[in-house]
């Protein structure tokens, strides 16, 4: 792994072994795919996905991915979830199981539905 921070996703997912890239891009790629209007960043050195606010963020670490959709996003769906080791605002899936991409998915299209009803609500308060 690279010390020296990402500018960018693709800079990012480069800085790790060739079976971790592919786990990552598969997950860059659903996401993107589930929120297709959503922004790449770089936030808290993580790659990030933004649409009116912070929307998902994951990163790869020694055993697993980490994939952190807000507690919102983890809570609404507490049940598929409780497969996986987690805690309020994070979730890992481990190298040695196939990433639940349906599930991913699931989870990235509520937390847009959730930012944009958050917006929609600034809105009419304006």
């Amino acid at each position: 792994m690279k010390s020296v921070a990402a500018g960018n996703i693709d800079e990012y997912i480069a800085g790790f072994p060739a079976p971790i890239q592919q786990l990552l891009e598969e997950m860059r790629a659903t996401i993107r795919k589930a929120a297709p209007a959503a922004q790449e960043a770089i936030k808290y050195a993580i790659p990030t996905f933004t649409l009116n606010g912070n929307l998902v963020h994951f990163a790869a670490f020694k055993n697993h991915i980490g994939f952190y959709p807000a507690p919102g996003g983890i809570e609404a769906f507490k049940k598929e979830l409780s497969a996986y080791e987690g805690s309020k605002g994070t979730i890992r899936f481990p190298f040695d199981k196939p990433l639940p991409l349906a599930l991913i998915s699931k989870i990235v299209k509520y937390r847009v539905k959730m930012n944009l009803q958050k917006t929609n609500k600034k809105k009419k308060k304006d």
